[in-house]
């Protein structure tokens, strides 16, 4: 678990004054904890940022107690992705968690290799968890994709011991179609101006001849 060093935050300080001190404004909050500002060294956040994500517990550390915590969400700049706020999750002891899980697809299905196409629908799935046993992604393996028709549903890939799938078990997350080339309509032929008519056909404006 990542920890992360935080100090109460008076709410009527300015963001922009604390951004400017290399500080960024925060909040927790959670089923069991108020809402709650707080300041976190903004180098420090970023660090721990690019290695948690969204599915890494991070223990706030500096208040009256630690709280295990998720970064829930993580407002960005427009212009430089700089994080100016972020909010954490404050997990319940002793209680699941429900959250989106991004997929991993790995292994080479052979469906590729005879010219057919593989879709993957899915890139993420929701499932409750244990704090404890969160994982940071779950692996597809694809490699078993070889004809038209096969495929993979949620329900089939493999979870922690304690999650339970939230998605729908029979959600398609990939499967195989058959490659279908669409060929262009080659265009009527036109006439070049000025050609002569055929035999036997008028010339413009002029009757044909019997």
């Amino acid at each position: 678990m990542l920890e992360l060093a935080v100090l109460p935050r008076d709410a009527k300080a300015s963001p922009d004054d604390m951004r400017a001190a290399g500080v960024m404004p925060a909040v927790m909050y959670g089923p069991k904890e108020a809402s709650t500002p707080i300041a976190i060294n903004a180098r420090e956040f970023v660090r721990t940022f690019r290695e948690a994500g969204e599915t890494t517990l991070v223990k706030l550390k500096g208040l009256s107690e630690d709280k295990d915590t998720l970064i829930h969400d993580v407002q960005l700049h427009p212009v430089t992705d700089a994080p100016l706020h972020a909010d954490f999750y404050v997990i319940e002891k002793g209680k699941k968690v429900s959250l989106n899980i991004p997929l991993e697809f790995v292994g080479a299905p052979p469906a590729e290799k005879l010219g057919h196409i593989v879709v993957k629908s899915l890139h993420e799935i929701e499932i409750e968890v244990a704090a404890h046993e969160i994982p940071q992604h779950l692996e597809v393996d694809i490699s078993a994709l070889e004809n038209v028709g096969d495929r993979i549903i949620a329900s089939d890939i493999k979870l922690p011991a304690s999650a339970e799938l939230q998605t729908e078990s029979d959600e398609i997350v990939a499967s195989v179609t058959a490659f279908v080339e669409h060929k262009d309509e080659a265009p009527a032929p036109v006439a070049a101006e000025g050609a002569a008519p055929a035999e036997g056909a008028a010339p413009a404006g002029e009757p044909a001849k019997e």
